[in-house]
């Protein structure tokens, strides 16, 4: 119920109206992917290029919490209503794209041919 009447409440209009506004969205979605997402690029050299920055992706996918952090902090007077609209609209866009994004990543990753490997004899009993 708590998402439902955040959703609701949201300033929309207040976004679309200003264009300053509307810029925060994609400065917000790249706070995300820097914040949460660049740590995961501290294991390229144990998972490999594609699957790290899949990871990153989907370490900065984020909805819930930003919610409930603009909720409170618009019900205590912190944050502007405007700038929590614009907010909630990265973490939303964060939840549409980096996700779809990162399964991309990944299938590419599946239909590439994998390098040669030696293979091992079976063990005989």
């Amino acid at each position: 119920m708590f998402f439902v009447i955040s959703g609701a409440t949201l300033d929309v209009n207040g976004l679309v109206e200003s264009p300053s506004s509307l810029a925060r969205v994609p400065v917000f979605l790249a706070a995300l992917l820097v914040m949460r997402g660049l740590p995961a690029l501290l294991h390229v050299g144990t998972l490999g290029r594609r699957p790290a920055l899949a990871t990153g992706l989907l370490q900065a996918t984020s909805l819930p919490f930003i919610v409930a952090a603009t909720q409170i902090g618009t019900q205590l007077g912190s944050i502007g209503s405007v700038t929590g609209a614009a907010m909630v609209s990265a973490g939303l866009l964060s939840v549409l794209i980096f996700p779809a994004t990162a399964l991309g990543l990944l299938r590419h990753d599946e239909t590439a041919p994998e390098p040669d490997r030696p293979t091992e004899p079976m063990p005989t009993m």
